[in-house]
């Protein structure tokens, strides 16, 4: 049952974060919800590494949009337009 939580925080962050990010992020449903997963992992890490937060805080799901907005731009500068 934790995968499956796992997944919809994951997808419901991938669409946050491709709300938020101007751009047009072409997309399907599969690559938003892993877009959100590695995201939340990014951002939770970054924010309990700096200290802004502790694990299980609500200020985690932020940190899990900022870091798939961050993954959303590097993706962009790795495979944008030329």
């Amino acid at each position: 049952m934790e995968i499956i939580g796992i997944i919809i925080v994951g997808f419901i962050v991938g669409l946050v974060a491709r709300f938020l990010k101007p751009g047009n992020d072409k997309m399907g449903f599969i690559f938003t919800t892993v877009l959100g997963i590695l995201g939340a992992f990014l951002g939770s890490y970054l924010g309990q590494v700096l200290g802004i937060y502790q694990a299980g805080e609500p200020a985690g799901f932020i940190g899990a949009v900022i870091g798939a907005i961050l993954l959303l731009a590097i993706l962009k500068i790795i495979f944008g337009r030329r």
